[in-house]
């Protein structure tokens, strides 16, 4: 029984997904333009992330050990 409820729950949540675009809805407004902005963006061009909000990977590695700097606010529990 506890196998088939766990089935279930899975069957249930993998039916949810999305399985098309995001567009506002019908006689929905659009939210307000951003303050200073001169134009109201579109619903694709609020979906995108500026890259502040998404910042690229770096991928640097460390090959081996480094001493760290010494850290001002690394101080002794009082």
């Amino acid at each position: 029984m506890n196998r088939l409820s766990i089935l279930a729950c899975a069957l249930a949540l993998a039916a949810c997904g999305q399985k098309a675009d995001l567009a506002p809805v019908e006689g929905a407004a659009l939210p307000p333009a951003p303050y200073g902005a001169e134009v109201q963006p579109s619903a694709d061009e609020l979906l995108v992330l500026d890259p502040q909000a998404a910042p690229d990977r770096s991928v640097e590695l460390r090959t081996r050990s480094e001493e760290r700097e010494d850290d001002p606010f690394d101080l002794p529990p009082e």
